[in-house]
């Protein structure tokens, strides 16, 4: 019987569906492995279903020459080499499309945040330095009627797009390759370049992949042509940010503020956004609505069965992988 390993706890359900099919070796007490320690687990190994914090690169597949499956629990997979896999014949999978409005929802939720200073008024509150209302209490910014810049405008840009619209406000998007002309009249939104974007824009919104070529595709000279009072939101990609060159933009007053739901190096940041009132930090959960988290725990499994089963895993990353297949 095929074997594979779950590196990270998930649903019981989905567990359930692999067990069904495989011999499984998981990790439903959730411990932290390190990559040595998923070595062992996954030498001799035909598939594994992981998580965004677990490196596959070619060292890793090296170790573990059996492994045919790559199933991410997450719609990115930066985390995976994906050309590393597809040299060996591995499949790569993700699962897109099911935390599309989950993180769209939180999307919005932390540009509120942000931009009207609730992490801050909580702060304060728990301080025990509410004493009573006053006119110039915790200003911020309005949402509403604000331009909204939005860089990457795939399926979650898109749906972030569509919620703004009901706040009013004028959205802008860039990305690499502009959409369709129904796309934006649909969501209201207006191609531009990023330079514009990053000048015009009140709020600029990152949910972009994250590859070499987007490496701090923000940093010191992009945070300069925002708008002193603009408010940056990183939804993306933890190094997709300078995150060094935005603790010093916030800190200077480059920028106004920045919400953040990932970091570069997570789960390590930079220790100057804790010295900073004008960031909101969340611990990368844009996706962690319960049924959303449980979707993606089924979809990855699901992938996991069809790519040791059938070989056509429905959401595959690397179909190329064919041409290196052993025969």
């Amino acid at each position: 019987m095929k074997k594979v390993v779950i590196t990270r706890e998930i649903f019981d359900d989905a567990v359930e569906l692999i067990e069904k099919h495989f011999s499984v070796v998981s990790n439903q007490q959730d411990q932290a492995f390190t990559n040595d320690e998923l070595v062992e687990m996954a030498y001799d190994a035909d598939g594994i279903q992981t998580m965004s914090t677990d490196r596959i690169d070619g060292a890793f597949l090296g170790k573990c020459p059996k492994l045919k499956a790559v199933c991410n629990t997450a719609v990115g997979y930066n985390n995976i080499d994906v050309d590393a896999c597809t040299r060996r014949g591995v499949m790569v999978t993700n699962t897109p499309g099911v935390l599309t409005n989950s993180v769209a929802d939180f999307a919005i939720g932390l540009m509120i945040a942000t931009c009207r200073r609730m992490g801050e008024g909580e702060r304060y509150l728990r301080a025990g330095q509410f004493k009573g209302v006053y006119l110039k209490q915790t200003l911020g910014h309005d949402v509403h009627g604000a331009t909204l810049g939005i860089v990457g405008f795939g399926r979650i840009g898109q749906t972030i797009a569509k919620r703004a619209s009901g706040f009013d406000m004028n959205i802008l998007y860039h990305t690499r390759n502009r959409v369709a002309p129904g796309i934006e009249n649909q969501t209201g939104a207006r191609f531009v370049g990023k330079d514009e974007l990053l000048r015009q824009a009140d709020i600029v919104m990152l949910i972009l992949p994250y590859s070499a070529d987007t490496h701090h595709y923000i940093g010191a000279q992009e945070l300069a042509l925002m708008k002193p009072t603009a408010v940056l939101v990183n939804m993306a990609r933890g190094g997709i940010v300078d995150d060094a060159a935005l603790v010093d933009a916030l800190r200077n007053k480059t920028i106004w503020a920045a919400g953040l739901d990932v970091y570069e190096n997570e789960p390590k940041f930079d220790p100057g956004f804790l010295e900073l009132e004008n960031v909101v930090l969340k611990p990368h959960i844009a996706s962690a609505a319960e049924p959303t988290r449980r979707a993606m725990s089924m979809t990855a499994a699901k992938n996991l069965v069809a790519a040791l089963t059938s070989g056509e895993p429905p959401n595959l990353v690397n179909p190329e992988y064919r041409e290196f297949v052993k025969t």
